[in-house]
């Protein structure tokens, strides 16, 4: 691999991680370059058969002085804590126009799929100059989604879902790697980020194999796997309703309220009675075991489908 300073800064958010990288990386080198010069200094001047007066300490250094310079640090080991976490925490804000696609980590691979369908096995097409976010989970054990020219890395943890964001603002394409030991071929999962003209990009997703996108996949599981017949509008069983429930806030039995966001409903659907809605009684039976994780991935965005088709 190339050594960082030959690394293109392909993401917004590359900029900010290598203004920290070097900016530390400077600090690091001035403080070097004390600590060393009085070691020398010192070494050469109290070295033996010197003239240098020898004794105790001489009273020269004031309490003042000390805590100016104990204070001084604490300030600069403050500023810099701020700085390295509000880029990391500006990384978390997703904008709300962001490409949503869905990826699958599995030994060794990487599983993605785009808002219409299309699906790809260690490739992943985006456009450039658009925030796209990256709804993440693990079928095996726990991965690494590593892009070295977008400084972004997240591990990908089975039973969980992760999500990561970033906006290309160069053209090409990257390597994609797993930063986290997973098995025998941990060295051959590999893959590529295909950065391109936003109008190339619409054009290549048009020219991929239609499939159904993930709501209308969420939607036939919906009914297959028995959901309908409590969740349903015109269902008779007592169950919280689906439509307008994602992203509003939900009150629960034992007094706390809750977001309806991905995680909730994953949740939902796998310990159903860890979170139980005020007014319902704890019935619905788990899943876990039944469902893996693209259809986790499917089912939420069916439920997401329906608060957005009630807010239209």
């Amino acid at each position: 691999m190339n050594p960082i300073f030959s690394l293109p800064e392909a993401t917004t958010h590359a900029e900010h991680v290598d203004h920290i990288f070097y900016g530390l990386l400077v600090l690091s080198g001035l403080t070097m370059l004390v600590v060393f010069a009085l070691i020398i200094t010192l070494a050469i001047r109290y070295r033996r058969g010197s003239g240098a007066k020898r004794g105790p300490l001489p009273e020269i250094v004031s309490r003042e002085f000390e805590i100016g310079w104990t204070m001084a640090t604490l300030f600069l080991f403050a500023f810099l804590f701020w700085w390295a976490a509000s880029a990391d925490l500006s990384s978390l804000e997703v904008p709300a126009n962001a490409l949503e696609i869905h990826v699958v980590a599995k030994q060794w691979m990487w599983k993605t799929q785009h808002p219409n369908g299309a699906r790809e096995i260690n490739a992943l097409h985006i456009p450039v100059d658009k925030p796209v976010r990256l709804v993440m989970t693990s079928q095996d054990v726990i991965h690494s989604f590593f892009v070295p020219a977008f400084r972004v890395k997240q591990d990908v943890v089975p039973g969980r879902e992760a999500e990561i964001w970033f906006q290309a603002t160069k053209t090409g394409v990257f390597p994609l790697l797993c930063a986290e030991y997973c098995g025998t071929d941990h060295s051959m999962m590999r893959g590529r980020i295909i950065v391109m003209r936003q109008e190339d990009y619409a054009d290549w997703l048009t020219q991929q194999p239609e499939g159904d996108d993930l709501a209308h996949v969420g939607a036939k599981l919906f009914v297959e796997r028995g959901c309908s017949g409590c969740h349903a509008d015109a269902s008779k069983v007592h169950a919280p309703k689906l439509a307008g429930l994602y992203g509003r806030s939900v009150q629960l039995s034992d007094g706390r309220q809750v977001k309806a966001d991905d995680r909730y409903i994953r949740d939902s659907i796998l310990q159903p009675k860890r979170d139980i809605t005020a007014g319902y009684e704890p019935v619905m039976p788990s899943y876990a075991g039944l469902l893996d994780d693209g259809e986790i991935q499917s089912l939420t965005a069916y439920i997401r489908s329906q608060t957005e088709k009630a807010n239209d």
